[in-house]
């Protein structure tokens, strides 16, 4: 399995995550979803590196062009609540590909400890396909994992791409024990090194749903 760390490599993703983790920041709703967006686009355009291609021929008004593109079916998948402003970053590039949604909630049973549930999921098929599943806060990896065992339900991807923003150590070495590690490539921008007692990334960036939609009741 491949971990691609961008915080390795000081890049335009460098100064979009400061502006996400900065409190002096946060409080332009707006600018923090188009942050989500943007690092979501340049993934995107990574990850298309990666990907099969195959020549195309297309007719110009001169000539014929022979031109490469993308030779994999794609399906986009996310986490709401916070996911979606990274996931439509994703969109922007890949924009002929299929979408898959998912709801995953934390149920807490005392002040520090909670289950994680899926309520609704809704995905094409996915048996064959490029599954790229974007959620941008990675803390325990167990949303994650709940997720890609959910989208499992809807067939067997030919490879998975798990991208977030900022992902804790631990969660990063829990993906490599749960996704198979043949056909998983993840994307984060920063790795943090540790989560507190409630199971936030520590420095991290808060919630992120409430930074981009407000806090919820």
């Amino acid at each position: 399995m491949e971990i691609i760390n961008f915080a390795e490599t000081p890049s335009l993703v460098s100064q979009y995550m400061s502006e996400l983790r900065d409190v002096n920041t946060q409080g332009d709703m707006m600018r923090f979803r188009r942050n989500l967006q943007r690092i979501g686009e340049i993934m995107a355009y990574e990850i298309s590196k990666r990907m099969r291609y195959r020549k195309e021929t297309v007719t110009t008004p001169l000539a014929t062009s022979t031109d490469d593109v993308i030779d994999e079916q794609v399906v986009l998948a996310t986490i709401f609540r916070a996911g979606i402003p990274f996931h439509q970053g994703f969109l922007d590039y890949f924009d002929k590909a299929q979408n898959a949604f998912v709801s995953a909630y934390r149920k807490y049973r005392e002040k520090e400890n909670f289950d994680v549930f899926i309520e609704y999921i809704a995905s094409p098929l996915l048996d064959g396909k490029t599954l790229v599943i974007a959620d941008p806060m990675l803390a325990t990896g167990s949303s994650m994992e709940l997720c890609y065992r959910a989208l499992l339900t809807k067939g067997n991807p030919a490879h998975i791409h798990v991208a977030s923003i900022i992902a804790s150590e631990a969660a990063v070495d829990y993906i490599k024990s749960k996704f198979p590690e043949e056909k998983t490539t993840v994307w984060i921008g920063a790795i943090d090194p540790e989560i507190n007692s409630h199971s936030y990334i520590v420095p991290g960036l808060g919630d992120a749903g409430d930074l981009a939609y407000g806090v919820k009741e």
